[in-house]
């Protein structure tokens, strides 16, 4: 069942989502080379709770820690631990923060040191992003959720990288993961209506080779099957009476406020 939210609801959404984009500027400046995962997670976490909110991540489902972070072929779930960082790495992050019962979720990819370790690392990174853009542009009240699929899937197909197919977007609210599921993939035109009060999160997850992808044995970390790099972006959007809106920027949205919404 798809909920939709209220104008207070979407509210409190947006400031879980700024909380969520504060703790990616925190955790990106904080990203260097010698540095483990488990480093970042702290980090991450320290200023989750500064700002009097909870992660969403930690103790979901069992999972350990307060981020995901996934290196190189890890697509998504790496859990934050003693691997060292290095020059080169690219480096998949992925945040969630609980402000008054409600969630934000959003996700980035970089590469450790700032310098891609080659042209085609740099362009899957460059297309990961742009295809969550391409995504979000298609996101408006009247359209089918299959629209913002389609349009990810074009952007990275263009450029001869696949999308992930195992895993998807989602629905988010009071809890993490609602319904709809957010395909980054499929025909346009098809599936449920966009109404006002949606929030789902966007989540284009992109390999360099096939999209296939196997689990470790922790049970959380998915790899690419064929060993290729992996990058992941991600927003949290709400559809208002002012259109759509990405609660997880830092920025103020554009138009009235989002106590408008629905």
């Amino acid at each position: 069942m798809i909920i939709l939210k209220s104008g207070e609801e979407i509210a409190k959404m947006r400031k879980a989502g700024r909380i969520t984009a504060g703790t990616i500027d925190a955790v990106l400046a904080a990203v260097e080379p010698g540095l483990t995962t488990a480093d970042l997670d702290a980090v991450a976490e320290s200023y989750i709770l500064s700002q009097g909110a909870k992660p969403s991540f930690k103790g979901y489902r069992g999972f350990p820690a307060s981020i995901c972070a996934s290196l190189n072929e890890q697509v998504v779930h790496g859990i934050p631990g003693p691997r060292v960082i290095e020059e080169g790495d690219l480096l998949s992050l992925d945040f969630g923060a609980i402000w008054e019962g409600y969630h934000g979720d959003s996700a980035v990819s970089v590469f450790v040191g700032g310098e891609a370790p080659s042209e085609q690392a740099r362009r899957l990174v460059e297309t990961t992003e742009r295809s969550l853009n391409a995504g979000i542009d298609r996101i408006r009240e009247g359209g089918h959720l299959s629209d913002i699929g389609h349009a990810v899937q074009s952007v990275v197909e263009a450029e001869g990288f696949s999308v992930v197919r195992e895993y998807v977007g989602h629905g988010i609210g009071q809890r993490l993961h609602e319904d709809p599921q957010v395909p980054n993939y499929g025909e346009p035109g098809r599936g449920p209506l966009m109404k006002r009060g949606l929030v789902i999160a966007v989540e284009p997850m992109v390999n360099v080779g096939s999209w296939e992808t196997e689990l470790l044995r922790d049970g959380w970390t998915v790899i690419t099957a064929d060993g290729s790099l992996s990058a992941h972006f991600e927003h949290t959007i709400a559809i208002t009476s002012n259109g759509p809106i990405i609660l997880s920027r830092l920025e103020a949205p554009q138009g009235a406020a989002v106590m408008a919404g629905t």
